[in-house]
């Protein structure tokens, strides 16, 4: 069975990661630029955001070199720089006028299925599992192109699962702050169980880098929990600072709200505390705010049939979605 030389396989797993990577940052700065002189321009540290995290991807997998072939904690390093960290990254480089073009195509439109939280969270969660398989993990390692798609794939489903807090596009009426903890809870739940698997076992899931672990004088079960050391530390610190994001974020929103609502009492306007919030929610306080200044919100039949109404389907509904907090 012929095998491809190290030093060429890795140069063509390069190539299949990195041109990539390069054609997307030039296409989101030209959209950017397109932007920048209408009210829907990108603020400069969402476009710093989104090419700090295509530079990650990039020194993620050149910055360690063989290194990442030959230590199995030097790899989780990688996956976890790929797949949580810059793919938060560019999900919050990301806006709804900035996608727009995207989703006009019908079929990225019906794709958005896939950023509904019941769904992003799961095909995460598979993916993770999945590639972590030692057959198929170990099928990677050998094969350049299986090895780019399973990067790929990390950083498609990990955009994919922050998307759901971070992004652009509109999320379900009843995925509240309170639904947003459960699912933080349950995605570094997820990872945790993985990362226990290998911090704790006795028994080595990868053979590939037993010579590896030789070369460097590490025992391959030793270097297997510290991947899972490493998954774990890194889990704990993003955990942290998620809970921190979501407990600013409901006493930001808890205080709009009000705002909102004594502004319209102030004015004899009725806004019920339901519609109020679903407003700051969707990051629209300010438009409404306007709308009541402007005498557009006038009493309680109008509040009625707002909050009834349908939310508009498309891209315009994506062209107008809200920025992520």
């Amino acid at each position: 069975m012929l095998s491809v030389p190290l030093a060429e396989s890795k140069a063509l797993e390069a190539a299949l990661q990195l041109a990539p990577l390069a054609a997307v940052g030039v296409v989101y700065l030209r959209r950017a630029r397109s932007l920048a002189r209408s009210r829907n321009a990108v603020q400069s540290w969402r476009q710093a955001s989104f090419v700090g995290g295509l530079v990650l991807i990039a020194a993620a997998l050149t910055g360690l070199g063989s290194v990442s072939d030959e230590l199995l904690y030097a790899h989780m390093i990688e996956h976890l720089l790929v797949g949580d960290i810059a793919a938060l990254l560019l999900v919050l480089g990301l806006t709804g006028p900035l996608l727009a073009p995207v989703l006009r195509a019908r079929l990225v439109d019906r794709l958005r299925v896939l950023t509904h939280p019941a769904v992003a969270f799961p095909l995460w969660a598979v993916d993770l599992y999945v590639w972590h398989l030692p057959a198929l993990y170990e099928a990677a390692l050998r094969n350049a192109g299986l090895h780019a798609l399973q990067h790929a794939m990390f950083l498609f489903c990990g955009a994919n699962m922050w998307m759901c807090l971070f992004g652009p596009l509109p999320t379900p009426s009843w995925f509240g702050n309170l639904a947003r903890l459960v699912y933080i809870f349950a995605v570094r739940l997820t990872g945790a169980v993985l990362g226990n698997l290998l911090l704790w076992s006795g028994t080595v899931f990868y053979s590939y880098y037993l010579s590896g672990d030789a070369a460097h004088h590490i025992s391959p079960l030793a270097d297997q929990n510290l991947a899972g050391a490493v998954m774990m530390v890194e889990g704990s610190i993003l955990t942290l600072c998620l809970f921190c994001w979501l407990f600013l974020r409901a006493a930001k929103e808890s205080e709009e709200r009000q705002e909102l609502l004594d502004y319209a009492s102030a004015r004899g306007l009725e806004l019920s505390e339901t519609r109020a919030a679903r407003a700051v929610a969707a990051g629209r306080g300010n438009d409404l705010r306007r709308r009541l200044a402007s005498g557009a919100v006038d009493g309680p039949a109008v509040d009625a049939r707002a909050a009834q109404a349908p939310e508009p389907r498309g891209a315009p509904r994506a062209a107008q979605a809200p920025e992520p907090r």
